[in-house]
């Protein structure tokens, strides 16, 4: 049984808690928070949980093997190496650190001592993202082509991050697994409507060496909440809908076919249109936080390989610095 301390029980680290409890794989032993009226709720809800206000005090312990970070992005760095440098595996909230040295520390660490650094990229553990992977596997979609979303709402506004940071994150994490080429550059625009705050309404491009193409608009103003995700491919095309409660996932059997007569007679290259069926595949009804949990706990008892490790979080902060400068230049392509 893995005995995890969670560090932060504000937004997320409930639901951690949670989670963790009621997995047959794990349990929580210890909660910190610097708020001691979050730290009553836990106790009314989870009486056997010790909670304490000193982070330090459940790194130092002895009967914790695990410390799940759920406090903002700028502390996860010395949260994550203090908990490395006491012999404990690392579950790091999105995005894993505040920049690319600080990921690359943590994983460098997490690897010298042998520990699992595991970050919580939580919708490539869902029944609908899985079944897209799936899907690309079996070669149902050809080639992709492009990768299109739309995540809006109202707030939450962040002090400490950009609505890159905050929601495009989500995307990169997804575009990660399911796509296993890498972007060479990424450009961003983006502006804050409060002073002195962060960018609240953002549009990001990811190019990739092949023709496939990702671009994703996030934005803390919506009137609406919005998670729809469009994903492209050769043969068949995925409307994915995170909002909608049973058809999250519609596969449409539509496209184009483009035909020439020689390679020479460009200009007259034809396309004709393909419309087919569209069906909605059933999906693993699993709670994403659960699956992540047994995920987490077979990595560190080397039964699995990790599906989002450090290296997929390195790779994620990569792109989210590297749009951060695009945007603070206007937009301009920045390399990866």
């Amino acid at each position: 049984m893995l005995r995890v301390g969670v560090i932060g029980y504000g937004y997320w680290g409930p639901n951690l808690v949670r989670n963790f409890m009621e997995s047959p794989h794990a349990t929580v032993v210890a909660v910190s928070d610097f708020d001691e009226r979050r730290l009553a709720v836990a106790r009314t809800r989870y009486p056997t949980i010790e909670t304490t206000t000193d982070a330090d005090a459940i790194i130092g312990s002895d009967d914790v093997d695990a410390i799940a970070i759920a406090t903002p992005v700028s502390s996860h760095y010395t949260l994550a190496m203090a908990a490395l440098a006491s012999g404990k595996h690392v579950w790091a909230e999105k995005p894993m650190a505040a920049s690319v040295a600080e990921a690359r520390s943590m994983v460098t660490a997490a690897a010298e001592r042998g520990l699992t650094l595991h970050v919580d990229h939580t919708f490539v553990y869902t029944g609908a993202v899985m079944k897209m992977r799936e899907l690309i596997d079996r070669g149902d979609l050809g080639e992709l082509l492009y990768y299109d979303s739309a995540r809006v709402n109202l707030g939450l506004f962040q002090h400490d991050v950009s609505v890159i940071w905050d929601l495009a994150v989500h995307d990169l994490s997804i575009l990660a697994y399911l796509q296993d080429e890498t972007p060479v550059r990424v450009s961003a625009t983006g502006i804050s409507h409060i002073r002195g705050g962060q960018p609240d309404v953002a549009y990001l491009t990811a190019f990739y060496d092949s023709d496939f193409i990702a671009h994703v608009s996030v934005s803390w103003l919506a009137p609406v909440k919005i998670r729809q995700t469009l994903l492209g491919g050769s043969r068949k095309m995925v409307v994915y809908d995170d909002i909608e409660p049973s058809e999250k996932i519609r596969v449409y059997d539509k496209g184009i076919t483009v035909a020439s007569d020689s390679a020479e007679a460009r200009h007259e290259t034809l396309v004709s249109y393909r419309t087919g069926d569209m069906w909605a595949p059933k999906l693993d009804a699993t709670e994403a936080l659960g699956a992540e949990v047994a995920h987490f706990a077979a990595c560190i008892a080397g039964e699995q390989v990790q599906r989002t490790g450090g290296a997929a979080g390195l790779a994620v902060v990569q792109i989210l610095e590297a749009a951060t400068r695009s945007m603070n230049g206007g937009g301009a392509p920045v390399g990866l």
